[in-house]
């Protein structure tokens, strides 16, 4: 079962990947439209990105006509949205690093029967009600998000054609700068979280090494824009980690040596 799980994580992350692969070889550069233009789109057009698009545009409006700023505030309203399950997972991480002396009592137990050893081992998550695929979960919710952002800034004439140091955001960077910055800014906040997570779930390192190397792949053909989110978006996730694993684990190491 655990094993299982574990295969389920691997085709989550390469499936999310390709989507993402598929996105930015089928929209076609020149698709641009007016926002209320959506609203006679099909169903994914005028309830997903229309709302996505007017939410940028009246962010913009906001920021003085900056889709950038735009992005920012997107990216912060969306992150501090799914706070609640990142939190979640943060505790489902605590409580896994709790059961880790009882995982590997069962594995030196049944060592010789790999079944019985996750069967046993998922017990112990079902009784202590722990989730160890939690983690997936803020991720899942911003796919939709990103696919979103995705065409409304590719749709949208007015975002396309707004610089951020004289790159247009509705093109591929034509330097490294934002795909090394998003992919850097990747590698950082899954290196906070590798010691977490690599206790928990088999292969987990060897995702968190290999996303980053992805992203970059990636960003080189996306529009600046979603690279720009990318980093925003991770930056925010950097602070939020310091403070999840980085300070309290800190903080929980002082109080063990007062003791």
């Amino acid at each position: 079962m655990l094993l299982r799980n574990t295969n389920r994580k691997w085709l989550l992350v390469v499936g999310l990947v390709m989507a993402l692969g598929l996105l930015a070889g089928c929209v076609p550069a020149d698709h641009t439209m007016d926002t209320p233009d959506l609203l006679e789109g099909n169903f994914w057009e005028k309830n997903v990105v229309y709302y996505f698009a007017i939410t940028l545009d009246t962010f913009a409006s906001w920021m003085g006509g900056s889709y950038v700023l735009a992005i920012l505030l997107l990216t912060i309203v969306v992150r501090t949205l799914i706070l609640p399950l990142t939190i979640k997972q943060f505790r489902s991480s605590k409580a896994m690093q709790a059961l880790q002396p009882q995982m590997a009592e069962i594995k030196k137990k049944y060592k010789d029967n790999p079944q019985k050893q996750q069967e046993e081992t998922m017990k112990l998550f079902q009784t202590h009600q722990v989730n160890p695929l939690a983690g997936c979960l803020p991720l899942i919710v911003q796919m939709p998000v990103f696919i979103a952002l995705y065409n409304a800034i590719y749709w949208n004439k007015d975002i396309r054609t707004e610089e951020i140091f004289g790159v247009v955001l509705g093109e591929p960077s034509p330097w490294y700068f934002l795909p090394v910055l998003a992919a850097l800014t990747t590698f950082i906040q899954s290196k906070m979280m590798q010691k977490q997570q690599t206790q928990q779930i088999p292969g987990m390192a060897m995702i968190m090494t290999i996303f980053p190397v992805l992203i970059f792949v990636m960003s080189l053909s996306f529009p600046a824009a979603l690279p720009l989110y990318w980093v925003f978006s991770n930056t925010y996730t950097i602070v939020q980690n310091y403070f999840l694993y980085v300070r309290s684990s800190d903080k929980g190491k002082k109080e063990v040596l007062a003791k």
